[in-house]
């Protein structure tokens, strides 16, 4: 098994924290790992994305230039992004920041409401966790608690009261995400 990811969009979104997540879950899960983050010179509104890769065996480059599977997060993500999923891979993106959908065919396309889900139930901090609950619905590849375990790894101390509802969101970006082909 090998998953390699690459999760994109601005600053402040929570893509470096997502994909932090996932790789404390697969060192959890005793698989090699790779987290490879690129960002902008903005803290936030800057362009964020990093590269995670998940293997039951070595990693030879934590550089990739296809992906197995992409979470996209804004507009310009999807454009530098969509061309670089290998066919039969899979593009999840949020609708919120998406103005043009996706337009390949040899991919499996999923969207997920994760901006406007937040916004309607007043948890905008658990937007990174809902589109994550939503990828592993798509790609199973982590234990649950292989997962939770890796939240607590990359929060820090003070947000661990956070934990309930982050599992929470988890789930819930699991049931809201749908596949449109």
């Amino acid at each position: 098994m090998k998953e390699t990811l690459i999760i994109a969009g601005f600053g402040g979104q929570g893509v470096l924290s997502m994909g932090k997540i996932l790789a404390y879950s697969g060192v959890m899960q005793n698989y090699e790992v790779t987290w490879m983050p690129s960002y902008g010179p903005e803290m936030r509104g800057g362009t964020a994305n990093v590269t995670v890769i998940l293997s039951d065996r070595r990693i030879s480059s934590p550089i990739a230039n296809d992906y197995d599977s992409a979470i996209i997060l804004n507009q310009q993500s999807l454009d530098k992004f969509e061309s670089k999923i290998k066919p039969g891979g899979i593009l999840i993106y949020d609708t919120n920041g998406i103005t043009h959908a996706p337009t390949r065919t040899d991919i499996e396309i999923w969207a997920i409401d994760a901006a406007a889900e937040c916004a309607r139930t007043g948890r905008a901090k658990m937007f990174n966790t809902m589109i994550l609950g939503g990828y592993l619905k798509v790609r199973p590849i982590v234990d649950m608690n292989n997962v939770m375990t890796g939240l607590k790894k990359s929060l820090p101390e003070r947000a661990w009261p956070m934990l309930p509802q982050n599992e929470e969101a988890i789930l819930h970006g699991g049931q809201i995400i749908r596949r449109i082909r």
